[in-house]
């Protein structure tokens, strides 16, 4: 028997890391602290880069930053941070190094706001995903009104590489948003 195609969201290309990611993680809703975290770190990492350079240094970065333990983080010396700057498993970019740490601080300050970051952040969305339903991933916008309220939250929160643009990223990878194709098969499954 002849097996058919599927179909994905056409970013997904043919890169087995790529395909793994969209069929099985993006867009689907995360409720862990720790996993949002890395999310956010990595979206910020993507910023001028593709994203298949940040999956394929993935691995680098939870080693990195400790599994993204954002209290782990928020306890980073400027010593580590040099070391940090050394590491070729990461983008070796101090702004955005830095900006993981001090990512990791404000996490916690709104960890004691709200009880959790999962909380703080599923609220923009009344704590289920916005279903859209793009014909194709030509149509799908790089920014939302919503992602740049997020995005003027966070930076007022004290978060850096969070615009509008890092922010909708992170809202599709995370399932704030369901923003696979309609032809997609995660589009019917995550809806």
């Amino acid at each position: 028997m002849e097996e058919r195609a599927v179909s994905r969201c056409s970013w997904a290309g043919s890169d087995p890391l790529y395909l793994s990611y969209h069929d099985r993680e993006w867009g689907v809703p995360v409720h862990d602290d720790r996993l949002l975290f890395e999310f956010l770190t990595l979206e910020g990492a993507q910023a001028g880069l593709s994203w298949i350079t940040i999956l394929r240094k993935r691995e680098g970065y939870r080693r990195a930053f400790d599994g993204f333990d954002p209290e782990q983080v928020a306890r980073f010396s400027p010593e580590r941070l040099l070391q940090l700057m050394g590491d070729p498993s990461i983008v070796r970019n101090r702004l955005k190094i830095e900006s993981t740490v001090g990512n990791a601080r404000a996490l916690l300050s709104l960890r004691e706001e709200f009880g959790s970051f999962d909380a703080y952040l599923w609220r923009f969305v009344d704590g289920a995903p916005i279903q859209n339903a793009w014909p194709g991933t030509g149509e799908i916008p790089a920014s939302t009104p919503l992602s740049d309220l997020l995005s003027r939250d966070l930076k007022r929160r004290g978060f850096r590489f969070v615009g509008s643009t890092i922010c909708y990223a992170f809202m599709q990878a995370v399932g704030m948003v369901n923003d696979h194709a309609v032809d997609c098969f995660r589009w019917k499954e995550l809806r």
